[in-house]
């Protein structure tokens, strides 16, 4: 087993907007009759989970709010107040265990200078290590808010100021976007094609729209290796550079440039070694960062996958497994954050 592995896609929900939403959320990605598992397992933090990262060798976990959390949110004040409070719970939470567990900041997107200004205040005061956005903000009036326009480069500039990585993490379709691609095709919501569809659109769009150019020292992870973009990297790359940029599409560098310069991608809820290496062959090992999806995944498979059934050499592995986490999310001393990758019991070259 390696020990001190680090995961970054590990969701939380509050008591009080667990009981509110008891079932949605479970029923959505999971089965209905372990609704009441999953109700125990999302709130909690330092029994059940804190026990299984011990038996699995995860030294340090990254929380977030569960999915739609304020990106469902479509009232700007409501969704304001909501991230404010999530943060502010998780922050005492985890506050005599921060060898164990650090977080992601929630954030309302509906204002991008409040959005920096909570991100600011999560990072200095709460030490938070960047934020998780889940996907688009929902607005009044069955609108979307993507994070690709201009409108977000105040955002983003605070994000570089304090470099902090974002998640852009998936969630189910919401409005028109439901009803008219997903209502009569509910068993595609969710990981079999709704995430990689809709993270896989406001990445494009950010790499399209030229944020990293302007914003080029800026950090983006991906969970679900990568939500489906290294599978058509060659073809994106064909268009983007043959058709698209003659147009006048704005991106100044290829994709693969950017994916090796700005964009991370996690293990999360992806534990294929077949698909593993193939996005190791597009981006590199040292791109890739070690998650669970807990607790829409299990520890146990995670971790029994990635220590037992990967095909790697040991500095890939131990990358992977946490030397790139630590490198991005500048961590040095945590749980077991140096412990020896014992070769016996863990397949490593």
């Amino acid at each position: 087993m390696m020990r001190g592995k680090i995961a970054l896609e590990e969701a939380f929900n509050t008591p009080e907007i667990a009981k509110a939403t008891y079932g949605d959320t479970a029923e959505l990605y999971g089965d209905p009759a372990k609704a009441d598992d999953y109700s125990h397992r999302i709130v909690d933090i330092l029994d059940t989970r804190l026990k299984d990262k011990d038996t699995y060798g995860i030294g340090y976990t990254i929380l977030s709010h569960t999915v739609p959390g304020v990106q469902g949110i479509a009232d700007k004040a409501e969704a304001e107040k909501t991230a404010t409070h999530v943060n502010d719970y998780i922050a005492n939470k985890i506050k005599n265990h921060r060898t164990r567990f650090g977080a992601f900041a929630t954030l309302s997107m509906h204002d991008p200078k409040q959005a920096g200004e909570e991100l600011r205040r999560c990072v200095t005061q709460h030490g938070f290590h960047g934020a998780l956005l889940n996907d688009i903000q929902i607005a009044p009036g069955d609108n979307f808010l993507f994070y690709d326009q201009p409108a977000y480069d105040e955002f983003w500039k605070v994000v570089c100021e304090l470099d902090v990585p974002i998640y852009i993490h998936p969630a189910a379709p919401q409005g028109c976007i439901y009803e008219k691609q997903y209502k009569d095709r509910k068993y595609l919501i969710g990981p079999p094609l709704s995430f990689a569809n809709g993270v896989s659109l406001h990445i494009l769009g950010m790499i399209s729209n030229g944020v990293f150019d302007r914003f080029p020292k800026l950090n983006i992870i991906i969970g679900h290796l990568g939500e489906h973009i290294p599978f058509d990297m060659w073809r994106i790359h064909h268009w983007f550079e043959d058709i698209e940029k003659p147009l006048g599409m704005k991106a100044k560098k290829t994709i693969k440039e950017y994916f090796n310069e700005n964009i991370w991608l996690t293990t999360s809820g992806h534990f294929s070694t077949e698909t593993l290496n193939y996005c190791i062959s597009q981006v590199g090992a040292d791109r890739i960062l070690f998650s669970v999806d807990y607790p829409y995944e299990t520890m146990k498979d995670a971790c029994n996958w990635f220590d037992y059934r990967t095909e790697m050499g040991t500095g890939n592995k131990i990358a992977i497994g946490r030397e790139n986490a630590k490198k991005l999310l500048k961590l040095k001393d945590y749980h077991d954050a140096d412990a020896p990758l014992d070769c016996k019991f863990t397949s490593c070259g």
